[in-house]
């Protein structure tokens, strides 16, 4: 076994696995950040005096920062480097959990979203691109594996501990990103131990600022199943990061906040699992199922909600983080592989933007439906909406495969 002496170079800095490790944990900490809200909300909208719509509004906000970073950001780290970038992405995300501490109002809350999002998105794909750089060999396709499994497991524990936090300690609105802040501080010492990759960092007057941002006619009609997919799959996730905290205390009559953040932390475990124990198989393949699967799980999560059951809840939970995990990796990857080599990156960036739409638009959505009606009549418009998404991918999933 190699020793702990054996995974420091000579300049003191951290490679080989241990290097690999950081950078993992610095991905699961940016994450854990983006959840750390998820069984606060009920809180929220009593201490502030919110409306479900605004809550919902808090929650879509983050993807401002995402489509800033995607947009604007994406080339940072290959011409700074790796290292810098990520840190830079750190203090993004300590001065959003710093915003949280000491929120007053809404509108620190949403600031501190959009910091959260453009923390994440500016370090995620740092990460992944530092992880197929630290892997040995000449197969990279681990460093996705490694990034989007820990991306969810960061999601799962973001929600999980703050729920704990809020229902058997005390300040659940400070105690949490307290302890956040002390996780990103220990994980920020670790990155800056770690071993640069890029050889000859440029300076950040280098870095192109212009957005850009389409998907080649030849591919576009195979573009469509991949989209839509990745879209229903952050659909699926947004409504348990934003809603079933509130479903939970409303139509099933739970307000113990452990349990909300552990019903998120299960969706998150089941996804990271599924993307472990299905990374052998063909994306296509992935992709499809995902698409059939998503129509009896939405169908499930409306049910918990007419019966007023946790038992189906946990059933259609554990179905959703499945749905979820095949359409995000089966989506990301039949994109990489139609996509033109020359325009590889501009193309998954327009995928992101469909998950990252996916993640925010349909949440709002239910929001606004549920203060005109009821929320199990959102919950069958959302159900709705991901049945027809889903056969309209799989039409040309199958009309276009290859």
């Amino acid at each position: 076994m190699t020793s702990y002496a054996q995974t420091i170079t000579r300049d003191n800095e951290l490679s080989g696995g241990a290097a690999m490790a950081a950078v993992a944990a610095m991905i699961a900490a940016l994450f854990t950040g983006s959840t750390a809200l998820t069984p606060l909300y009920v809180i929220y909208k009593q201490a502030f005096g919110f409306s479900q719509i605004t809550l919902t509004l808090v929650y879509a906000v983050y993807v401002i920062g995402n489509l800033a970073a995607l947009l604007f950001f994406g080339r940072l780290s290959d011409v700074i480097g790796r290292r810098p970038t990520a840190l830079a992405a750190m203090a993004v995300a300590v001065v959003s959990a710093l915003f949280f501490l000491f929120a007053e109002n809404l509108a620190w809350l949403d600031i501190a979203r959009i910091l959260s999002g453009l923390g994440i998105g500016i370090g995620a794909g740092t990460g992944t691109a530092w992880l197929a750089e630290l892997i040995e060999g000449e197969d990279k396709s681990r460093s996705a594996i490694i990034a989007t499994s820990t991306n969810f497991v960061g999601l799962g524990l973001g929600a999980l501990i703050s729920g704990l936090l809020a229902e058997y300690a005390p300040w659940p609105l400070r105690l949490t990103f307290a302890v956040y802040l002390a996780l990103l501080a220990l994980v920020t010492l670790l990155i800056w131990r770690t071993r640069e990759t890029v050889s000859e960092p440029g300076r950040l007057s280098h870095v192109p600022m212009r957005p850009r941002l389409s998907v080649p006619d030849s591919i576009r009609a195979r573009f469509v199943a991949p989209a839509v997919t990745g879209f229903g799959a952050m659909a699926l996730v947004g409504f348990y990061a934003a809603l079933a905290p509130s479903v939970l205390a409303q139509q099933l009559h739970v307000t113990n906040h452990a349990e909300a953040g552990a019903l998120f932390f299960e969706l998150s475990i089941v996804t990271a699992a599924t993307i472990l124990a299905t990374a052998r198989l063909a994306s296509r393949t992935v992709m499809l199922a995902a698409l059939v699967l998503m129509i009896p799980t939405v169908a499930m999560v409306v049910a918990a909600q007419v019966f007023a059951s946790m038992a189906i809840m946990v059933i259609a939970t554990a179905l959703c983080g499945v749905a979820a995990a095949l359409g995000y990796r089966g989506g990301l990857q039949v994109v990489s592989q139609i996509a033109p080599a020359d325009r590889r990156a501009e193309v998954v960036s327009a995928f992101f933007i469909c998950c990252f739409c996916g993640n925010a638009l349909p949440v709002v959505g239910i929001g606004v439906l549920s203060s005109w009606t009821n929320a199990i009549v959102a919950s069958l418009a959302f159900a709705a909406m991901i049945t027809i998404f889903s056969l309209v991918a799989l039409g040309f999933g199958a009309r276009y495969a290859r």
